[in-house]
């Protein structure tokens, strides 16, 4: 039995790369949601940003407190550096897809990125481990 549980199981040992593998699960189990709903009812897809957004700062607290909890010291720093990496992973997602320009609101979102997720660290750094 524990062989099975040990070649089952899979942990990464780095909590940046762990903080952001959930948070990018956590962000595509949001567009599945969203994409339901917007299929569901009559909503057109400019009226979604909203909650776009709402599923990136969620998805940014949730790799945030993943990422301050395995490392756990300097909950902020791990988190932010997931916040900064997960918002230049969807910023190059946006330039190649889109072929969208860098402007100054990239920059907030980017800055909003480090805040969110270093504030998921924080808290992910101060749960107990058990």
């Amino acid at each position: 039995m524990q062989l099975i549980r040990r070649m089952v199981s899979f942990r990464m040992s780095n909590p940046i790369l762990s903080g952001l593998c959930h948070a990018f699960v956590w962000m595509m189990l949001g567009a599945l949601i969203l994409s339901f709903f917007l299929w569901m009812t009559g909503m057109r897809e400019q009226d979604l940003s909203l909650y776009t957004y709402v599923v990136h700062g969620l998805s940014l607290l949730v790799g945030g407190f993943v990422s301050g909890k395995r490392s756990g010291e300097r909950g902020w720093y791990h988190g932010g550096i997931t916040g900064i990496v997960y918002g230049l992973i969807v910023l190059l997602i946006g330039f190649l897809a889109l072929d969208a320009s860098f402007n100054w609101k990239d920059s907030l979102q980017l800055a909003s990125a480090f805040l969110i997720s270093a504030l998921g660290g924080i808290f992910g750094v101060n749960t107990r481990r058990s």
